[in-house]
């Protein structure tokens, strides 16, 4: 069996000239909880949510492969503000699968978004955003991810290799049980380099200048019975969510 390519890692100290230089970085499940100034344990804490996913019901490939809730938030300075539940929407332009339409997911759980920790996470992505592009409200989208295996096959980006069409993204795995692939790709928007790597410790968190790169996950099949990925996406919007013109 052929080696899964660890994620070359960036100490937080480093983060932002890395984010500078190439426009990505990832973090060790340690520099993440050092960024926030947490302890892993406290994220632990969240994993059983994800075993209360509702399944998406919107995925166009006719796919019963993924399972989602999502919250919208505004980061300013130190505060984080949930803001009312509203619909998810991307432009054809980023998103040609499932773009131009609105996508009414199930809200994040109550429980999760009221742990102080949330909002610790939340204002030090923030931050990083702030020291890259100066400082300013974020506008932030928060999706929690599980793609399974039951129907044999998984798609964590099924639009393929993308951008998201805002400033900043970051994909924070939570858990890879059971599954083989799922191999994280990561190339320059207007330019030949990438990189390849897989996500397999928890809390391992990438983070992309959108504006930058593209990015995609391979297709995940099972190793296992049960077999699924779990992961904590959250994006940084500058002046504003992503809106369908009226």
């Amino acid at each position: 069996m052929t080696p899964l390519l660890a994620p070359p890692t960036t100490p937080p100290e480093s983060l932002d000239a890395a984010l500078y230089r190439q426009g990505h970085a990832a973090l060790a499940p340690a520099g993440l909880a050092g960024l926030c100034g947490i302890q892993l344990a406290a994220l632990d804490a969240w994993l059983p949510s994800w075993d209360h996913l509702p399944p998406d019901a919107y995925l166009k490939d006719g796919g019963r492969y993924r399972r989602r809730r999502h919250g919208s938030f505004v980061v300013s300075g130190d505060e984080l503000t949930q803001v009312a539940h509203r619909a998810h929407w991307q432009p054809v332009s980023y998103n040609a699968l499932h773009g131009g339409l609105e996508r009414w997911f199930e809200p994040l759980e109550n429980t999760l978004v009221a742990d102080p920790v949330w909002a610790r996470l939340l204002v030090a992505l923030g931050a990083a955003c702030s020291r890259r592009k100066g400082t300013q409200p974020w506008y932030v989208e928060a999706h929690q991810f599980r793609i399974d295996t039951t129907d044999g096959i998984g798609r964590p980006t099924p639009e393929g290799a993308h951008r998201d069409g805002v400033d900043f993204v970051a994909v924070i795995l939570a858990a890879r049980e059971g599954v083989k692939g799922g191999e994280t790709r990561v190339f320059e928007a207007d330019g030949p380099s990438g990189l390849r790597f897989t996500l397999t410790q928890p809390w391992t968190t990438l983070l992309l200048d959108d504006e930058r790169v593209i990015h995609e996950t391979t297709p995940i099949q099972p190793a296992a019975d049960g077999g699924h990925r779990d992961t904590l996406v959250l994006t940084f919007r500058a002046h504003g969510f992503q809106d369908p013109q009226r």
